[in-house]
This record gives structure tokens, C-alpha cells and sequence, in this order.
């Protein structure tokens, strides 16, 4: 159901409407992603009224985005548990669809990752002569190679974040762009954990040293419902296995809070660990990720884009994940790379911990936490390598995204105007 109707086309003195950007992202992620894109769109002046609209989060809608259906609809992971919201997925995209290929008709069409989502659809808006662009190349390095074929035929241009994509699109015909990660950008070379700890004590309303007393261990275990569900159980048994642990030093424990919806459910996991050690230091921070990342001794961190962040601010982490039984069992047949986390991927080795699936235990991933605490010289290369791994993937990725997105539209026009 759309929650507006689309607005009419305003237009120049001669005739030509203003431009026009549908523009879907899937999850947090892609509207963090996004953000800077539409905040670049309005730089350029050939883009002066550009009207953007689609599918986004909070972040997009900020600039100005106007968001016809709400971005959680899409925000699942894992065959599984798409399965269940399969119903209302197949919907939305039926009607966006529609909605594009008539009344709501853009110059172009830009998708920022959910390549499930997103791929449907800009193959349907290709074929009636709309252009696309996808922001964030679906891992085809790593599973689902045969991906491919369906982008070449779905995507006039992909965006790619990451250096090494473009190779891959090279050799199967596909036009493509490295633009850099976004965050690379938005996050600093050097971190400044002092002042980032007092931003959060200022938030905790507790004094401005309290959280210099001790060791501060960001907690992310991930930014949707059934994420929670299957990781963060495990993740405050580990928080309560490191505080027993090492009762002679104290620890406070931060979880950045990614949604609204998500407070509730890690509220009651924080109340049982109360009763179970009531001195234990466990904080819910709501929006705030990168103050929780930036003052960090260590990171203890669900799988996914989070991860990249957390090496961005340069951290020591130990990357888990767990999804249902069959979603393991269909990823692990068609999985390539012997690594899931984004700065292993990167770095092209294990530089730090993977524990998944039944290897995700409380025993295991406080060990893990705990070897990083013990061993500063490691951390310190690492901190060298995510430095080096910033400087590659820093660029000005929402202004070439937006030029790219600029171009595109010109050159439809253009065409269009030939015929």
C-alpha cells in the first residue's frame, strides 16, 4: 500500500520535467549507504529539484527522500527466515513495480544493495527502457557466482565499494565503477576514543570518567529481529563469562541499540543478566554505533556491514554469527571464500576471529574476546593493517555515485530527445 500518492511531475519553462530518481534500499545498511548519495544529488545543479522517491530508511528520507513503503519490509536475512516474510516482499515489489512502469515513472532507477530485492525489479524496469544502477555489488566473489548473468542483464552500471569487483565485471562484459565505501569517508583515519567515551557518559548521563575506569567492550549483535533472536543470547552469556572471568578488572559492556523495535527484546535480555550478576555494567545506546565502536577496547560483533565499521575505527574484533539450521546448510553449498566477515574478506586472510554456527559459543567467543586483551601487540598490527585497508577504500563515493546517477539521467534524456 502506498502511504502517498506520487506527486506531478513539475517541469521547466520548455517543457522538460525535472529530474526523477527512484532510488530502493532493503535494510540500515543500504540507507546508511544512501545518504550521502542524496546529499551529494543536491550539489549538482543540473540535479536542482530532484525529486527522489522508492523504498528507505530515516537517513534518506532526512534528504529529502520520500519513502512509499517502509524499508523493514525488506529487512530480513537468510533463505529462512525470507521465506516467512515472503508473502509481503513479492507484494511490495508488485506494486512498486507497477508503480514505476507507469505514474510514478523515474529517469533512473538506482538500487542500493538487497540484490534479492532489487534485482527483480531493475530487470522488469531495464526491459521497459528505464536505467539502472545498483549501489553495492552482491558478493559474487564469495557465493552465488552465477549471479552474474542475471546482473548483466538486470544492470546498466554497477556501483562497486569495494577495489577488486571492478576485474570481475570487466571480465563479464559488465560496466562498472569503483566508488569507494561511503563509511570510509563519513569515519575518521584516526579515532579519538577519549572523546568519544564522553559523548556516551554525557548520553548515560553517569560522570564524564567513569568509563575510563575499566575496559569498554562494544557489543553489536545485529540490527534485525531474528539476528537478536539467534545471537544475542549467546552474546550476554559471554559478557557474563568475561565478567566472572576477570572479576579483579571492571568492564563495561555497550549495545548500541540499531532500531526502536530491537530496545524491547535486548531490554529482556538485559534483565536477566541483572539478575544473574547485578553489578554487572551492560548499556543499551540508542543510534549511536560509531561513539560505541570509536571508544571500544575491543569488539565483540554479529556478521555484516557492521564489521567493516567496526575496522574503520581501527578495533580489535570477534566477528560471530547464527542463523537456522537449512539457511547454514543452502550458504555452506555455495559458499567460495573460507571467510564471511568483511575485514577478513578484505584483508584477504583471517585477521581476526570468525566463530559461526555451533562454534558460536560463550566459552569459545570469550576466549577470543579475552586473547585480544592479552595481547597488545597484535592489536597494534592490526590497527596498521585497518589503516592501510581505510586509505584504499576511502574515496568520495556519494559524489561519484550522485555523478554517476547525474550522467545516467543526462544520457537518457539525451537519447530520448535524438528519437
Amino acid at each position: 500500500m502506498i502511504s502517498s500518492p506520487p506527486l506531478p511531475a513539475a517541469s521547466f519553462g520548455n517543457g522538460i520535467t525535472l529530474p526523477k530518481l527512484a532510488c530502493v534500499a532493503g535494510e540500515p545498511s543500504g540507507d546508511l549507504l544512501a545518504r550521502p548519495v542524496l546529499s551529494a544529488l543536491h550539489q549538482i545543479p543540473d540535479m536542482a529539484g530532484l525529486e527522489v522517491y522508492g523504498i528507505g530508511g530515516p537517513r534518506m528520507q532526512a534528504e529529502g527522500m520520500r519513502s512509499d513503503w517502509p524499508i523493514e519490509t525488506l529487512s530480513v536475512r537468510g533463505y529462512v527466515e525470507a521465506i516467512k516474510q515472503l508473502p509481503a516482499i513479492l507484494r511490495l515489489r508488485k506494486e512498486l513495480i507497477q508503480n514505476l512502469l507507469n505514474e510514478g515513472r523515474p529517469d533512473v532507477y538506482l538500487g542500493v544493495d538487497a540484490p534479492d530485492f532489487n534485482l527483480g525489479v531493475e530487470l522488469q524496469l531495464r526491459k521497459a527502457g528505464i536505467p539502472t544502477l545498483h549501489l553495492v555489488s552482491p558478493s559474487i566473489w564469495a557465493w552465488r557466482a552465477g549471479r552474474i548473468k542475471k546482473i548483466s542483464q538486470a544492470v546498466e552500471r554497477m556501483l562497486c565499494i569495494f577495489p577488486f569487483e571492478t576485474e570481475i565485471y570487466d571480465r563479464a562484459g559488465v560496466a562498472s565503477t569503483y566508488v569507494g565505501h561511503p563509511l570510509a569517508s563519513a569515519i575518521p583515519l584516526e579515532p579519538n576514543a577519549t572523546k568519544a567515551r564522553e559523548k556516551i557518559s554525557h548520553h548515560l548521563q553517569i560522570p564524564a570518567q567513569s568509563l575510563d575506569d575499566g575496559l569498554v567492550i562494544a557489543v553489536l549483535p545485529g540490527s534485525r529481529g531474528s539476528e537478536i533472536e539467534l545471537i544475542a543470547p549467546v552474546f550476554f552469556e559471554t559478557m557474563q563469562l568475561i565478567s566472572q572471568r576477570l572479576q579483579g578488572q571492571k568492564f563495561h559492556f555497550l549495545i548500541p541499540v540499531a532500531t526502536p523495535r530491537l530496545r524491547e527484546p535486548l531490554e529482556q535480555f538485559l534483565l536477566k543478566a541483572k539478575n544473574s550478576n547485578s553489578d554487572i555494567q551492560i548499556h543499551l545506546l540508542d543510534g549511536i554505533a560509531d561513539e560505541v565502536l570509536e571508544a571500544s577496547d575491543v569488539v565483540l560483533i554479529a556478521s555484516g556491514t557492521a564489521t567493516l565499521q567496526a575496522a574503520l575505527w581501527k578495533k580489535p574484533m570477534v566477528i560471530s554469527y547464527k542463523v537456522p539450521w537449512l539457511t547454514a546448510q543452502i550458504m555452506k553449498r555455495q559458499g567460495y571464500l573460507p571467510y564471511v566477515g568483511l575485514p577478513n574478506i578484505l584483508c584477504g586472510e583471517f585477521v581476526v576471529p570468525e566463530l559461526l554456527q555451533d562454534d558460536a559459543t560463550s566459552e569459545k567467543l570469550a576466549n577470543a574476546v579475552q586473547n585480544w586483551l592479552e595481547h597488545p601487540t597484535q592489536v597494534a598490527k592490526l590497527k596498521e593493517r585497518f589503516t592501510q585497508m581505510h586509505e584504499t577504500l576511502r574515496r568520495p563515493t556519494g559524489l561519484l555515485v550522485a555523478q554517476a546517477v547525474a550522467q545516467t539521467i543526462a544520457n537518457h534524456r539525451k537519447h530520448k530527445v535524438t528519437i
